[in-house]
């Protein structure tokens, strides 16, 4: 319950109302640029991760740039392309700027408190009244008329204890949460195209392994027949040989089918038709196995606890739980607001009942103190409880983000050591493939060496795959547990 404790009202001509307009004006123009601060949180249009910059008032999706149309050509698409229709079609991109408007709009409701409110109005009625007295009838008397009433009222808060304050301040946090939300959703894409690429990849160079591996054993093959037909080889040499050349066309079948599959699932993350050609280079390794990310892991994880999307998330709720307990105790604090009305009244049949003009102004202050409101009490308890809640989201965020810190650091730095191992593993194996069949050829090695050193080339060429396509995976997702991937554009990679 509200009771106004006094209300100042006075009537005075337009001149003395525009003297009190302009005389609390200043003081209602101070509490609006309260209302203005921190304009620097508010949240802008989306980048693409890609720009380096944002993309004034538009979305992904809607006319960017980088947001590519059509079915790609028959250049290759690169890790960059991929991304960049990933940002601009996946519907999780679409649904986190969609809430970011959302919240900028309540934003924007929340300033308007400090903002007046004038509302006008207006009436028109015809007037039909007659009057009659059963034993007076010299005070009879008839009223035709029009009648109107116009009139402008006036309301502004002019100080609530910090009430649309802390209103203001929910609004802005729950924005910035909703943008950290939005870049978390980013990166989200963001590696699940890297993943999905890099498999299609994988798949590709993999096969095309497969398909050198495939021709090796059909050079033995032709070779242990040959020797067959001279009598310089056995049956069995040639049995093993066609097996082996079989074995490897079933493989390289295979292969084409799992690169099938993962061309489509790219074809999908990229807004495509998963029936869409498209052309990947093969995955190179330029030798260069550097990072910026090599620093010690507790320097790493205390940049991710000021970078990572999900705990600046956690952070920006936590700010606007403590900011909805600061208004839920507002609530019951008293209000200070000016209130000022112009009327004007043409024959009011319910005032007069001859032709009159009836001219109110009146301008004044008024005081609302909630005296009794059982409800407020429960608000408040809510608040403390939800403000808790988000301190417990936040610690968790916290535990979770160092430890993906440290899992993917340790999955970088143990790649970069696979990675060197697995190319003088592929190097020895095929300088053995040359030896195995060279000695073959001639006449003083046996088949069984030549099977055995195809097959070692063949593992060593799949692990030197898998070991380079999960070092440059874990380059991203070290830099997205880092909450870096939108910092100017993609770890270096091929």
């Amino acid at each position: 319950m509200t009771v106004p404790i006094f209300r100042l009202a006075l009537s005075c001509g337009a001149t003395g109302l525009v003297r009190w307009g302009q005389t609390l004006a200043a003081v209602g123009l101070a509490l609006l640029a309260n209302s203005c601060v921190h304009a620097k949180d508010l949240a802008q249009p989306p980048d693409t991760l890609l720009a380096g910059r944002q993309e004034a008032g538009r979305s992904p999706g809607t006319g960017s740039r980088f947001c590519a149309q059509g079915i790609p050509g028959r250049m290759p698409v690169s890790l960059l392309d991929a991304v960049g229709r990933a940002l601009c079609s996946d519907p999780r991109t679409r649904q986190a700027w969609a809430y970011i408007q959302t919240q900028q709009a309540q934003l924007n409701v929340d300033r308007a408190a400090y903002w007046p409110t004038l509302s006008a109005n207006a009436s028109v009625d015809r007037v039909d009244q007659r009057v009659t007295y059963t034993n007076l009838p010299g005070l009879e008397s008839s009223l035709r008329t029009r009648s109107t009433d116009v009139g402008l009222t006036l309301s502004w808060v002019l100080y609530d204890f910090g009430l649309r304050a802390a209103n203001l301040e929910h609004s802005r946090q729950l924005l910035n949460a909703a943008i950290a939300s939005r870049n978390e959703t980013l990166q989200t894409v963001f590696l699940d195209t890297v993943r999905v690429y890099y498999d299609a990849q994988t798949r590709l160079t993999l096969l095309r392994a497969d398909r050198e591996t495939e021709r090796i054993a059909h050079e033995s093959f032709v070779i242990a027949q040959a020797k067959f037909k001279a009598g310089a080889a056995t049956l069995a040499d040639k049995l093993q040989a066609k097996t082996a050349y079989s074995q490897a066309v079933l493989e390289r079948m295979q292969a084409q089918s799992d690169l099938d599959k993962a061309m489509g699932a790219l074809a999908v993350e990229m807004g495509l038709a998963p029936g869409v050609s498209l052309h990947l280079p093969s995955v190179d390794d330029d030798g260069v196995h550097q990072d910026d990310y090599r620093k010690t892991v507790d320097t790493l994880v205390g940049e991710a606890m000021h970078t990572n999307p999900s705990v600046l998330a956690a952070r920006a709720k936590l700010e606007a739980a403590r900011a909805e307990a600061r208004s839920a105790r507002s609530q019951s604090l008293p209000r200070l607001s000016l209130m000022a009305s112009m009327d004007r009244s043409d024959t009011p049949i319910t005032q007069v009942t001859s032709r009159q003009v009836i001219n109110n102004r009146s301008i004044g202050l008024q005081l609302t103190i909630p005296i009794v409101d059982v409800g407020s009490h429960y608000q408040i308890s809510k608040a403390d409880a939800e403000v808790d809640a988000r301190k417990a989201d936040l610690a968790q965020a916290r535990r979770t983000v160092s430890l993906d810190v440290w899992k993917s650091y340790e999955e970088f730095t143990s790649g970069l050591a696979t990675l060197e191992t697995a190319n003088d593993l592929l190097h020895s194996a095929r300088q053995s493939v040359k030896v195995a069949f060279g000695r073959y050829k001639a006449g003083v090695g046996s088949l069984l060496e030549l099977l055995r050193a195809q097959s070692d080339l063949t593992n060593a060429e799949r692990q030197r795959v898998l070991a380079l396509t999960q070092w440059k995976t874990g380059q991203f997702k070290l830099a997205a547990s880092l909450g870096q991937l939108e910092r100017g554009g993609l770890p270096r990679a091929r």
